[in-house]
């Protein structure tokens, strides 16, 4: 069973960090570009960041540049996104989303989706 599982939301103060982790089971990350989405109550989902099969390429929507961080670890089978200098403005679900489409700086083409992790930002 192909299967995508969000964990590490939570509530942090403003400023504070959060390290979310994405693992996958039932198929291999190896081939797979991972996004990180998010969606605020009443907002449309927005891409957040991105990372390419190897690992070796990465992608940040311009709110979050400099303060977050994705990486692979193929061998875990799992990606990460650290994020640091966290924001009022970034509360919402987080999730996670694997493609193997080229389009996948574009934020299109992700097939497998997590169930979703929420971030909490407040004091």
């Amino acid at each position: 069973q192909v299967q995508l599982v969000e964990s590490g939301g939570g509530l942090v103060q403003p400023g504070g960090s959060l390290r979310l982790s994405c693992a996958a089971s039932g198929f291999t990350l190896d081939y797979y570009a991972i996004g990180w989405f998010r969606q605020a109550p009443g907002k449309e989902r927005e891409g957040v960041s991105c990372i390419n099969s190897s690992g070796g390429s990465t992608y940040y929507a311009d709110s979050v540049k400099g303060r977050f961080t994705i990486s692979k670890d193929n061998a875990k089978n799992t990606v990460y996104l650290q994020m640091n200098s966290l924001k009022p403005e970034d509360t919402a679900v987080y999730y996670c989303a694997a493609t193997k489409s080229s389009l996948w700086m574009l934020w299109r083409g992700y097939d497998y989706w997590g169930q979703g992790t929420q971030v909490t930002v407040s004091s």
